[in-house]
């Protein structure tokens, strides 16, 4: 018998190697951005766009005092965003999309400190994200009620652990009809975790995917609407809920 064990011991050393090994590879293929995210990493006459150490986007010629923090999906290339990002700061606000380890906002959820730190001239800050970033975004806000005043989620709700009922907290929650992955009765199911006045968003026909640039994903439903036209509704619902905090500053 102990020679047996002899024999395969190494199995108890490369087998766990091997797995870490597939989840590091699994981890860091993500969802390839759409030629038209990359387009939109293209500094404009209205918008600076700046790819280091976050994907960065800002007015022209302005100081936000309003910004938003954006969290990208599991395994989601951050850049898949930019269309979004650069239409929400052409209105005013300094949006900050952060990449993640690993692709995964699950392994650093409190991203947003940094963000935070590094630009002092904004006054309020909303957190959110997308499916996984949006949860973890949750996260974040449940850990550190007085970090942000706002919280967007597109697809995505917080863990039952994460109880914001009782926060006095802007809240914008954006759903696909159509979504495969964050169901419409998934989030439905997600209402009393959230404050009472959370506004929900519901985009008829829309689904997981096109909340962002980067083609189909496996457990999706197909959209009925088209990637443009739920960008629209998901950008303007997202404007509203910064607008609501730029009413907030005296």
């Amino acid at each position: 018998m102990m020679e047996k064990l002899k024999r395969w011991w190494w199995l108890l050393l490369v087998v766990p190697i091997l797995a870490l090994a597939g989840f590091v590879i699994w981890a860091n293929t993500p969802a390839s951005p759409m030629s038209e995210a990359l387009s939109a990493l293209q500094s404009v006459a209205g918008v600076v766009v700046e790819t280091e150490p976050w994907l960065v986007f800002c007015p022209a010629g302005e100081e936000p005092v309003v910004g938003l923090i954006f969290y990208p999906g599991g395994r989601v290339d951050p850049r898949a965003y930019a269309p979004a990002a650069r239409v929400i700061a052409a209105n005013g606000y300094r949006v900050v999309i952060v990449p993640m380890p690993l692709n995964l906002a699950i392994l650093a959820p409190d991203q947003a400190f940094k963000v935070i730190d590094a630009f002092p001239q904004v006054d309020r800050w909303a957190v959110g994200g997308h499916s996984l970033g949006g949860a973890m975004a949750s996260r974040f806000v449940y850990q550190h009620p007085d970090a942000v005043k706002g919280l967007l989620l597109w697809a995505s709700y917080p863990a039952a652990s994460d109880d914001l009922s009782d926060r006095d907290l802007a809240v914008t929650s954006i759903y696909g009809t159509l979504d495969g992955l964050a169901s419409e009765e998934e989030v439905a199911a997600s209402r009393d975790l959230l404050p009472a006045d959370t506004r929900w968003v519901a985009v008829e026909g829309g689904n997981h995917a096109q909340f962002g640039w980067y083609g189909p994903q496996s457990g999706d439903n197909p959209a009925t609407i088209s990637r443009d036209d739920q960008q629209e509704l998901v950008v303007a619902a997202t404007l509203d809920l910064l607008a609501h905090l730029s009413a907030q500053i005296p």
